[in-house]
């Protein structure tokens, strides 16, 4: 039960989003992640520091003051120790802790530094600020989410910080791992949230490239612009998904909705009848509630499922089966993914609170009681 990550020692730097869903991974899968966190408990932004934050699971927890000289040198020390270590601030700021790339590979030569930025190491917007929505903007994604006619929508922030950020570093971050445990150095993994977007958008651009993607918002097959590919209202106010793209589940989806001799929904590729054909199967799934949609359409190859908020995906029969959800604590929470046949996922334990752990750890590394009390009572450690 302890993954496939098991006796890999990751030392986290505490942010917010992406860098924290790395860690998250990484001790989903069984890796020890131990995150450094601020003495004053705070980690940045706006959300609270709580045992409910489903990004800080699985950790252990030391609270170092990185503004003072003994709290660098025990958070080098505690690198030294480590496969790999992953930071989310703004390039240089590490460098000018004392703490960048040249110091830790320095000190352990096969260290994994793992860095999580938003515009990338390099490059003219490197130093500025930035969120989600612009990173997404600048790498060529958000301008093709959404509808015809209206403003492009952010999908919240799965594509910049989590797709294209955390999940591409904690990518990087098992193949340098790789490398290093086959011989090889170890070296700086750069994950930047636009180079990762870029990433996720591969099978669109080739879609352009071969002609058949236009760069026009909501015109497309995948983009809200085919009637067989979107969401439908039902009488109950809720919402319904169709995917029905190849012939036999499109005749599937004429078949379901009562539709299959009507000739106007003959051509399913003449882009011109799109809209067309769209308001007409709106108007078909406005006649019935999600739940009477459901019993015609569930397990069929319609392409169909009911749209639910997390509240009801955490009940619904497919993920209870599968387990998809787990309670952490008394809270849901998704589940860790992907899955193995052999090494088992560790079950997710609560966020620690800030210093939670920070004499054992301080011990591990060498450090006895009464210097822990020395540094706690210099404020070094919490």
């Amino acid at each position: 039960m302890a993954g496939p990550l098991s006796g890999i020692r990751i030392v986290e730097f505490a942010g917010i989003g992406p860098g924290p869903f790395c860690g998250m991974m990484l001790a989903d899968h069984g890796a020890e992640v131990i995150r450094i966190d601020r003495v004053s408990g705070s980690r940045g932004g706006s959300q609270p520091v709580t045992s409910k934050d489903v990004l800080a699971r699985g950790r252990k927890s030391i609270a170092l003051d990185l503004k003072r000289p003994e709290g660098v040198a025990l958070a080098r020390k505690l690198c030294a120790s480590a496969d790999g270590i992953i930071e989310g601030f703004r390039p240089g700021v590490m460098e000018r802790l004392g703490l960048g790339p040249d110091e830790l590979l320095s000190d352990n030569p096969k260290l994994v530094y793992g860095r999580m930025t938003g515009w990338g190491q390099t490059g003219p917007y490197a130093p500025y600020a930035g969120h989600d929505i612009n990173y997404i903007a600048l790498a060529g994604a958000l301008a093709h989410f959404g509808r015809s006619g209206e403003k492009p929508t952010p999908p919240i922030n799965m594509v910049g910080d989590f797709g294209g950020g955390g999940m591409m570093l904690a990518f990087g971050m098992v193949s340098a791992l790789l490398a290093a445990a086959n011989g090889a150095k170890g070296q700086v993994v750069d994950a930047a949230m636009t180079d990762g977007t870029a990433v996720l958008m591969s099978m669109i651009h080739g879609m352009k490239n071969m002609g058949v993607w236009s760069e026009d918002l909501g015109a497309n097959m995948l983009d809200t612009g085919a009637h067989f590919y979107d969401t439908y209202e039902t009488a109950d106010g809720k919402f319904v998904s169709i995917g029905s793209i190849e012939p036999q589940f499109y005749a599937e989806l004429r078949r379901a909705v009562g539709l299959a001799d009507d000739p106007e929904f003959d051509a399913q590729h003449d882009r011109r009848q799109w809209g067309a054909l769209k308001a007409k199967l709106a108007t078909v799934f406005k006649r019935k509630t999600r739940t009477e949609w459901d019993a015609i359409m569930e397990h069929t190859d319609v392409c169909y499922a009911p749209v639910l908020t997390m509240s009801e995906a955490a009940a619904h029969p497919h993920n209870v089966a599968r387990e998809t959800f787990v309670t952490v604590g008394g809270d849901v929470q998704p589940a860790p993914a992907p899955r193995y046949s052999v090494t088992a996922n560790p079950v997710p334990a609560a966020a620690p609170l800030p210093g939670d752990h920070t004499d054992t750890i301080l011990a591990e590394l060498g450090i006895d009681a009464a210097e822990c009390e020395a540094l706690r009572a210099a404020g070094t450690i919490a």
